[in-house]
């Protein structure tokens, strides 16, 4: 069958700093994937925005970007979705149009709103309720930031979304939130499957109640391509566009995790993210585990995240010998040298921690012997830390577990996966998927147009290859004891931000 005469799928990525657009064949095969930077404003400390008529304008680049490099027919496209960061706020004022900059997750401007709601021990409050712990990049720490800093706009509030229902709204002009993504909002009761007004309260802000969309599931058509939004992207009119996914679910379809299958999924991207998928909403009263709406009827996604991953990598490249990371020598020398050679101490909590609020990246231990080998394979093992303290606790609740499904742009790196799979001791498999953001959104696509039933179906029609990566254990102990030493060392700093 040829290109003229097969449907396709339109699956976009949006994550913090890169917009991806990728187009699908009803297999799951890449045709072609294109990249948009998308522009982050930073005026002041903790803040992290964009401007969203420019994150329109830069979705539009993308879509028309990989429609032309595909050489397809936009009306051959069958239908499109979009997979997400989550958390962070997007906001319409009561006329539909923009209220102000998106805010993103990563901000953390409510950190002393969110200080006081520990104080006050609104944690525990709410997790029977909400199965979310709570921190600066949620909607409703936002939403109280925007109340007590900026009355006049929090009084025009028209509608509450996160980034994908924006871009929705502005494809179909239809206003609905995705339901994977709202359920970690701390404005959805986990249980009732549903808002619930008792959180509004909680959180001092009951007048947005109103401004909560309906909901919408995944695979669920959201409304069509409108002619305005034709004309921006160059996509047909009237193409379905469906609800879509919050970005660590599409992760965790496209690794191929299920409820049946003892093992989970570590995502080293811009996050540090670890998701199992269970069918039993427990409570937790020692350790709160964060539940999400899953994307299969019946099922929840339970995962531990912080910003704590890559992008504390990617940050160093200016330092590293220029504006972008040459990997593959990085590769060379990282490999070059036996493990744990380097006895320097990295902690990536550049854009935050898993640690602690407030706490901050360093090194600790440097000598003027060490090279840049050293420093690059202590920031990578830093990196590697963080993820093992989220699975440490991942493991207490799925201790079946045996396989690490690992996915993201760091499982290009031989040497760093190794890494992983040494310090961790299980045995590391590596989905072959270029973008799981992407195809995540494009198999939901495929569900919604009726293509394949469910999405167990439609990955299983993908066959993504599969490449195994297993410990050695003879390294195992030398690796416990570093990690004991970097957990030290962030407790040294905990007692340091303290004094300060």
């Amino acid at each position: 069958m040829g290109h003229n005469t097969m449907s396709y799928f339109l699956g976009i990525d949006s994550g913090g700093t890169v917009l991806k657009a990728g187009l699908f064949d009803c297999h799951g095969r890449q045709i072609a994937l294109y990249r948009e930077n998308t522009q982050v404003i930073r005026e002041k400390q903790g803040w992290i925005e964009r401007d969203l008529s420019l994150y329109w304008q830069e979705t539009c680049r993308a879509i028309q970007g990989v429609i032309q490099q595909s050489g397809i027919r936009a009306e051959q496209i069958r239908g499109l979705s979009i997979s997400a960061q989550g958390k962070g706020l997007y906001l319409l004022d009561k006329n539909g149009k923009a209220l102000r900059h998106g805010i993103l997750s990563s901000d953390s401007r409510s950190i002393d709103i969110v200080r006081q709601w520990q104080h006050d021990g609104i944690p525990k409050t709410i997790y029977p309720l909400t199965r979310q712990t709570l921190w600066t990049g949620h909607p409703v720490s936002i939403l109280r930031w925007v109340k007590e800093h900026e009355p006049h706009l929090y009084r025009q509030i028209g509608t509450v979304f996160m980034s994908h229902d924006y871009l929705r709204y502005r494809l179909t002009g239809e206003i609905r939130a995705e339901v994977t993504n709202m359920s970690e909002s701390n404005l959805y009761h986990a249980s009732k499957q549903q808002y619930d007004p008792a959180l509004l309260a909680i959180f001092g802000i009951e007048e947005i109640a109103n401004a909560l969309p309906e909901l919408i599931y995944p695979a669920e058509c959201s409304g069509t391509v409108s002619e305005a939004a034709a004309q921006a992207t160059g996509l047909m009119v009237g193409t379905p566009v469906y609800g879509g996914l919050f970005d660590v679910v599409s992760t965790a379809i496209c690794s191929g995790i299920h409820a049946e299958k003892p093992m989970l999924n570590a995502v080293m991207g811009t996050w540090s993210v670890t998701s199992g998928i269970t069918t039993t909403l427990e409570t937790h009263t020692d350790e709160p585990f964060v539940y999400g709406h899953y994307a299969m009827p019946g099922s929840y996604i339970v995962h531990e995240a912080s910003p704590t991953s890559a992008s504390n990598y990617e940050w160093f490249a200016p330092y590293l010998g220029g504006e972008q990371i040459d990997h593959q020598e990085n590769e060379r020398l990282v490999s070059s040298l036996n493990p744990l050679a380097s006895d320097v101490l990295f902690v990536p909590f550049l854009y935050g921690s898993n640690a602690g609020l407030g706490l901050k990246g360093s090194f600790y231990g440097l000598q003027a012997y060490h090279s840049k080998a050293h420093l690059i394979q202590a920031i990578w093992l830093g990196i590697v830390c963080c993820h093992h303290v989220h699975l440490q606790k991942m493991l207490r609740r799925f201790p079946e577990t045996r396989v690490l499904r690992v996915t993201g742009g760091t499982t290009q790196s031989p040497t760093w996966m190794q890494m992983l799979a040494d310090l961790t001791g299980l045995c590391l498999e590596i989905p072959a998927v270029e973008e799981t953001g992407a195809l995540g959104a494009a198999l939901v696509s495929m569900v919604g147009s009726g293509t394949y039933p469910d999405l167990a179906t439609a990955l299983a029609a993908s066959d993504i290859p599969i490449e195994t990566v297993l410990p050695n254990p003879d390294l195992y102990a030398s690796y416990q004891s570093r990690f004991e030493r970097y957990q030290r060392y962030v407790e040294a700093l905990k007692n340091f931000e303290e004094m300060v």
